[in-house]
């Protein structure tokens, strides 16, 4: 896409979502990107990011995989957890195909390339369904407490509770691949994604987190096996 138009376009975009978006009355719409440096059709997705990024109402994280990088050019930030990580989405709705650029809402709904309006319509409708996990945090002695509890009628699912830490801006120059000659700018760039511990809900869960580096960090509790997103917040 031209620089130019996709520019225009990521305005655009901004607008309507000012105008659509309700008022947050829940935890924030976790929006993961999977993509690659080495993806010609993934800068405008990469794009998106940045105005997702600036969004309180959004954790937008933008996971790197490998799987382009026979093609010239390693990417920079990919990790094989990353690749498996989509890969583990895929299995969890019966596909072995992956794509990138690809965003995946909440931990549920798909969207396969630069599809703007899809995902900030996807958006929307996450942030008018109630999260059926509360993530409470508390700063203290230079870490948090993270107490996660369950708050809706019936069973919970088996789930895990993930820490997620990100840089929030990285500019590259790529040599080599299908974005040659280009310096691409990327946002919210996840460095690590560990999981804390699984959690029944039964009782609710509490762990206290140490910050790892000096980057920001989320915390984010999902059903197992890839399942859907349940609650989510920021440790920064």
């Amino acid at each position: 896409m031209d620089r130019t138009l996709m520019k225009t376009t990521l305005a655009a975009c901004a607008a309507l979502w000012a105008a659509a978006t309700p008022v947050l009355a829940d935890g924030p719409v976790v929006v993961e990107l999977f993509t690659s440096q080495g993806c010609a059709a993934c800068p405008p997705a990469d794009g998106l990011m940045r105005q997702l990024a600036e969004r309180d109402d959004v954790i937008a994280l933008a996971l790197h995989v490998d799987y382009w990088d026979y093609i010239g050019w390693a990417d920079t930030f990919a990790q094989p957890a990353f690749t498996a990580r989509q890969h583990g989405y895929g299995h969890a709705v019966g596909s072995s195909v992956v794509y990138t650029p690809q965003m995946i809402i909440g931990g549920s709904d798909f969207v396969v390339g630069y599809q703007p309006m899809e995902v900030a319509d996807l958006i929307v409708a996450h942030m008018a369904q109630p999260d059926p996990v509360d993530v409470a945090v508390t700063e203290e002695g230079g870490g948090w407490q993270v107490v996660a509890a369950w708050t809706t009628g019936g069973d919970a699912p088996s789930m895990v509770v993930q820490i997620v830490t990100y840089q929030p801006h990285e500019e590259v120059h790529i040599a080599h691949g299908e974005n040659a000659g280009h310096t691409m700018e990327y946002h919210n760039v996840v460095t690590s994604w560990q999981i804390v511990g699984e959690w029944s809900g039964a009782s609710p869960f509490e762990a206290r987190v140490e910050p790892s580096e000096d980057v920001p960090h989320v915390v984010i509790v999902q059903a197992a096996e890839n399942g859907a997103i349940l609650g989510a917040a920021r440790l920064d």
